[in-house]
């Protein structure tokens, strides 16, 4: 996600709207209409998310390149999609828990190279969690398709709730440290903007009691923000300020993807605490 306020003249923090605006205008129903078609075209399209998210997590960890590692983080996200999509899920998480094993090994083999962070201890999973969390929700039998639709409004929700409020009310700032012009104006946006659509989404599925819902829209909300400061320290640890230039006015997938990437592995744990690993979807879905 972007920041959501900055100190600039008082047109400037509109002056990215338009772009972004176009490019949310052409991904979005990109998104959405594969994630409606589902099944091979729901993991292609997180394939080439996690693919991208690989490349560009790597280029910012390992500036001077590390092909052993690109390799690995990309391996980890191909099987975090393919193995569970046919019921392989501990077969899946085996698998990541050895390639994770193998690019700590690396960089402790590498450890006195520059450009090597700590933040890279975490990057197989970072990747790879994410991806198979979309893909078991969205395999949900039941509940699969709305789940993902409702998660992917309120995450988006939140990141424009926090924009709009950032920009137009300002006021304290949320974590100066890690992300000195995020502001409480724009996080309580962000929560409210995503509770809003998380009770428009329900109803429009014709979900029973759809208001049950507001509460765990509020906690992924929550989620989706702190995935945003942790990519925000990320950017701050390598002395970046996106990601990359992948997307015009939003920055790079990183900055795309950094809210999804914890709302997809919360919503996922809340799913098979209440649903287990089967129905996950309905247990996220239905309260």
């Amino acid at each position: 996600m972007p920041d959501d306020s900055e100190s600039r003249p008082p047109s400037a923090p509109w002056r990215d709207l338009g772009l972004r605006a176009l490019w949310a205008g052409i991904l979005i129903p990109l998104a959405l209409g594969l994630v409606w078609l589902g099944g091979a075209w729901f993991r292609g399209l997180i394939l080439v998310a996690a693919v991208l998210m690989a490349l560009e997590w790597c280029r910012l960890i390992f500036p001077r390149g590390d092909a052993a590692q690109v390799t690995l983080h990309i391996l980890a996200g191909l099987v975090a999609i393919a193995l569970p999509a046919f019921g392989f899920v501990g077969l899946a998480l085996a698998s990541v828990l050895a390639l994770w094993a193998a690019s700590v090994a690396l960089l402790f083999m590498h450890s006195r190279e520059e450009g090597r962070p700590g933040w890279a201890l975490i990057g197989v999973p970072y990747i790879a969690l994410p991806a198979a969390a979309l893909v078991i929700l969205r395999g949900g039998p039941e509940h699969g398709l709305v789940a993902i639709v409702w998660l992917l409004a309120l995450v988006w929700a939140t990141d424009s709730g926090a924009y709009f409020c950032g920009r137009l009310i300002g006021g304290p700032k949320l974590a100066p440290r890690l992300s000195p012009k995020k502001t409480w104006a724009g996080a309580v946006g962000g929560l409210a903007a995503a509770c809003i659509v998380s009770a428009a989404v329900a109803y429009g599925f014709a979900l029973a009691a759809p208001e049950t819902l507001i509460v765990p829209a509020a906690a992924l909300s929550i989620a989706a923000q702190a995935g945003d400061m942790m990519e925000s320290a990320v950017k701050r640890a390598v002395h970046v300020k996106d990601s990359g230039t992948l997307i015009p006015g939003h920055g790079g997938i990183l900055d795309r993807m950094d809210g999804l990437v914890a709302a997809a592995v919360a919503a996922l744990a809340v799913g098979i605490l209440r649903g287990g690993p089967e129905a996950a979807a309905t247990g996220l879905m239905i309260w």
